[in-house]
Formats: structure tokens, sequence, C-alpha cells
């Protein structure tokens, strides 16, 4: 256990509840905070059945071991038709949830325009006000949410496994711009070296530098050597932080425009307007915006 004060999880959790859900007094909260952006944020994303949390779970009990204290923000994807939450499998973690100096919390992006990266954002500075050691954010890679986390983390790492073969072409499409480590997990399946390699050849080619680690998340193998990884590399370059907050701050502004816009009942207005005469989506938008 940390040898500092013990972290009230009861407040800590009204007050990610006060926030994640925009109640009164929320606003004024977060304006209250004196963040300490010493604190290391580390993003996780990749395809579903990667494995990442059960790479967090193994990343959470080798820092554990070294007196760290961790907060866990696990971000599901909802579904744009029925809001449910698509994905549950924080199971894996559950040998973590009653440990003293380790905090879990899910959260369904639940259809708001724009606010996963706001919602992300303003609940990673929370942990931060209650002096977490880590924070890790993790995420399914279908899309956006790639992107979102790669402008919340001071490193983004993004999971891969060697049976996502056809994942090289989906990394040229964008996962190469974000990702700061590549890990290929469960590597001791056919074929992990030769996925492993390509990766590299992928990564030379494009001219940048981005290191590849093998792991077995399951059994704890290849975790050392990315927690050696960042400690040696660093987490805090200037440029990257100044670009961080750029793409907070941007989001922010956006988020503020767009609060109370909710999808469901978007969806609702949009039904009614469409069935009138002369129906136009731009002036829709702009009617709506301006409103």
């Amino acid at each position: 256990m940390s040898d500092l004060h013990q972290i009230d999880f009861k407040a800590l959790a009204r007050h990610l509840t006060l926030v994640e859900n925009d109640l009164p007094g929320g606003l004024e909260y977060l304006k209250s905070l004196n963040l300490n952006d010493s604190i290391p944020v580390i993003g996780l994303t990749g395809p579903p059945g990667a494995g990442k949390s059960t790479l967090v779970n193994a990343l959470i009990s080798q820092l554990l071991t070294e007196g760290k204290r961790i907060a866990v923000l696990a971000v599901d994807p909802t579904s744009p038709f029925n809001h449910g939450s698509l994905l549950g499998d924080r199971i894996r973690m559950t040998s973590h949830f009653n440990h003293p100096d380790v905090f879990i919390r899910s959260v369904a992006t639940r259809g708001w325009v724009g606010g996963l990266s706001v919602k992300a954002m303003e609940m990673t500075d929370v942990f931060k006000a209650y002096g977490f050691d880590y924070i890790m954010i993790e995420t399914v890679g279908v899309g956006q949410s790639e992107i979102d986390i790669a402008g919340l983390a001071d490193v983004t790492m993004v999971v891969l496994v060697p049976e996502s073969g056809d994942e090289i072409q989906h990394i040229k499409s964008g996962l190469m711009e974000i990702a700061d480590v590549f890990i290929v997990n469960k590597a001791d399946r056919d074929p992990g070296d030769g996925f492993a390699n390509n990766l590299q050849k992928l990564i030379h080619y494009n001219q940048v530098q981005v290191p590849v680690f093998k792991t077995v998340a399951i059994n704890n193998i290849g975790i050392g050597e990315i927690l050696k990884h960042l400690t040696k590399a660093g987490m805090h370059n200037d440029e990257k932080k100044l670009h961080l907050l750029t793409e907070k701050v941007y989001h922010l502004i956006q988020y503020n425009k767009m609060r109370g816009i909710e999808k469901n009942k978007l969806r609702q207005v949009i039904g009614e307007a469409y069935l009138t005469d002369g129906f136009n989506i731009y002036r829709f938008a702009d009617e709506l915006t301006n409103s």
C-alpha cells in the first residue's frame, strides 16, 4: 500500500458522478481543482479481443509491487441504435476491485455528441486531484475513440494481436499517427513473431520511432519491459503537453457549444422535422445551432 494518505474512494466516486452526469455543482468543482500535470496518463486502445483489460490488470499488478496508486477509466462505446453499452469485460480486473490503492471506473459514451473526450478528460482530472500515481484510460479502437484517446494521454499504447494480420492495413489509416507504443499481446500465438516483425518493418518504412513490445499479459510476460520503457522514455514532453492542452481546450469549447444535445433527443427532433415539406438538413442544422 502507498505510504501517502488513504484516498477517500466514496468522495471520489461522488465527484466522478457529479462530473460525468453534468449535475449541479460539477462545473464549479472542476474549476476549483488544482491539478498535478506530472501524473502520467496512459491510454490503451485497440480492437476488441486484443486483451487490453488483461494487459491493464497485469500493469496494475506490477505497479502495486512498487507501491503505486492507480486509477483506471474504462470507456465502453455505446450502441448508436439502442444507446446500450456494447462491452462489459471489466470482470478481468476484478482481482483489483477491492485493493485500497486501485480505483476502477467504467463509463459508457451514451450517445453524447462530442462528449467522449470531454467526459474522459474531466474524470481524468478528478483522478489527478486525488493524487494517484498513474492513470490509465482504456477504450476499444472502434474509430473516433482511437483519436480521442490520443488527445488525452501522455502515452498512447495501441494493443494488437497476431491473429489480426489485416490490422496492418488499418494501421496505415490512422493508428501510426497516434501510437507512442505498439504492443503485440498474446504473442505466444502463431504467428506472433512474424506479425511483430511485419509491424516493425511498417514502422521503419513510415520513418517513425515507435517501439514494439511483445506480451502475454495473462501470464505477466513482457509487462516489466513496458514499464521500464515508460520510465526511461519519460512522459512529460513539453511539446506534446502543449498539444494535449490545445486538444483539451478545443474539445471543451466544442462540448460546451453542444451541451444539452443528446443523440436520442436529436433523433426525435429530426424525425419530426423530416416529415415537414421542404426539409433541408443544412438549414435544419443551422437553425438548431443558432437557436
